[in-house]
């Protein structure tokens, strides 16, 4: 039987497996690699990616329309066994805590909730490579890994007992808190919704797009519906229709920016812990982070590393907001 700081100990490296995973995501996406394995759950019909002439032929005859690159390919593979290999951790975690939930008095809310979470999240993959990179589908699937995350950092708060400082907030800083949560969700899937599109290069200067302050955008056709069938690797959408999402993305950044700093200067202010002012010094820290890599990777032409580190700091970001929310409402919420 698992100790109890053993089940700690793995929820602990669920959530930084998760990070790894979605970072690695990133990482898959923005190399385009998202469609290097145009099948799922293997690559060209086989577990790894086909090494032999033979297989390498039958591959690429069997997708005439994609013929085989193996670096990309194996880019897709490995995260798929980072992936699989968190659902499986997180199933683990699931049924000890189903095991031990009257003997020791575990809760299974949260680890059920991951692992139903991680379910829909494969299936969201399998979408996403099916679909051919089905825009609603790339940013739901980021959505679900952030959701993952978030849950397991949630689990790991739980298992250890921390943050539990009770009343350590005045109602609007526990409020201010839930909104930069909220804004701060909603920043990501547009961060999702721009990544999908292909809106990152829409506007290569600033703080200005195309070197207007308000370009001609296509808002109509910036967040519609396009259908099912296209091959939406490289985008579909036109010119003004990407910068409409690129400089919403802006917007939404500069709204995200001023709630998150705000929150952040209210724990300082009414945060009647020392961990709450830390994680509002933190919260701020990271999100001007965040800003300083947005504004550097319009700068120097959306470099991998720098848009890799920029879904890396988003989790990073998140997890300090949950963490928040956290020490601020549970008590509340148990009460």
């Amino acid at each position: 039987m698992v100790p109890r700081n053993g089940y700690l100990y793995l929820a602990i490296l669920a959530a930084f497996l998760a990070l790894g995973v979605i970072v690695l995501g990133a990482y898959v996406r923005l190399s385009q690699a998202g469609l290097g394995c145009p099948d799922w759950p293997g690559c060209y019909g086989h577990m790894t990616v086909p090494q032999s002439h033979a297989a390498i032929a039958s591959a690429d005859a069997q997708y005439a329309g994609r013929p085989l690159q193996p670096v990309r390919a194996w880019k897709e593979m490995i995260h798929r066994y980072f992936a699989g290999s968190l659902a499986v951790l997180i199933l683990i975690l699931a049924v000890i805590a189903w095991w031990r939930r009257r003997r020791y008095s575990q809760p299974v809310l949260l680890p059920s909730l991951a692992l139903l979470t991680v379910i829909f999240q494969a299936l969201l993959g399998m979408w996403t490579v099916t679909l051919l990179l089905f825009p609603p589908m790339v940013m739901g699937h980021l959505l679900g890994g952030y959701a993952t995350f978030a849950l397991l950092v949630l689990l790991v708060l739980q298992s250890g007992g921390y943050l539990r400082v009770g009343e350590a907030g005045t109602k609007l800083l526990r409020w201010m808190a839930a909104l930069a949560l909220l804004v701060l969700v909603c920043q990501i899937a547009l961060g999702g919704w721009t990544s999908s599109n292909y809106a990152g290069i829409a506007c290569p200067d600033f703080p200005t797009c195309q070197g207007q302050w308000w370009p001609p955008m296509d808002f109509r056709n910036a967040f519609a519906w396009h259908g099912l069938g296209p091959d939406y690797q490289g985008g579909i959408l036109g010119d003004p229709a990407r910068v409409a999402i690129h400089v919403t993305h802006r917007l939404g950044a500069l709204a995200t920016f001023v709630i998150v700093i705000t929150t952040g200067l209210l724990c300082l202010i009414k945060g009647r812990k020392p961990a709450i002012q830390w994680l509002g010094v933190l919260a701020g820290i990271l999100v001007t982070c965040q800003v300083g890599i947005g504004i550097s990777m319009v700068h120097w032409g959306l470099p991998l590393a720098l848009t890799d580190a920029h879904t890396g700091v988003a989790a990073l970001l998140l997890a300090t907001v949950v963490s928040l929310n956290w020490a601020l409402w549970a008590k509340s919420v148990s009460s």
